[in-house]
């Protein structure tokens, strides 16, 4: 089994102020590490009630473009009945229904087949908690 699938976990650290952080570079480092050439799947998970992982361009506004898209969806006000930690911090425990925690990804020859501009993020709007814990599990042929 463990020729087949393999896990380990990294630590991010997202700050105080809602981020959008890109992974994509710690999967390829991962694949290295454990696809050797190999064809799979990459599963993507954070275990955290407040955060998701999206699969989206970076680098080019995008980034912002989805946290104001978020604020407008989800604002940080005294609408949400899970009312502990800074104010409106019921809406970051609605983000994972939107975007979700998990993500599975194609792994063609030991790399990550995403589409040029594809990027694997982390979406964290939680200013309450600077750092998150993201899974990267490879099932491989």
């Amino acid at each position: 089994m463990t020729d087949t699938f393999t896990t380990r976990t990294i630590d991010v650290t997202t700050g105080s102020a809602e981020t959008v952080h890109d992974l994509t570079a710690a999967c390829t480092r991962f694949l290295r590490d454990v696809a050797r050439g190999r064809d799979g799947l990459l599963n993507v998970f954070t275990p955290h009630a407040t955060t998701g992982l999206a699969v989206m361009e970076t680098g080019a506004g995008s980034d912002d473009d989805l946290l104001d898209a978020l604020r407008a969806l989800l604002p940080a006000d005294d609408r949400w009945r899970h009312r502990h930690g800074s104010p409106g911090h019921g809406r970051d425990h609605v983000l994972p229904a939107l975007v979700p925690p998990h993500a599975t990804l194609p792994v063609i020859g030991g790399e990550l087949a995403l589409g040029t501009w594809q990027s694997v993020v982390l979406v964290d709007t939680n200013g309450d908690n600077p750092r998150r814990t993201v899974r990267l599990s490879f099932l491989g042929a």
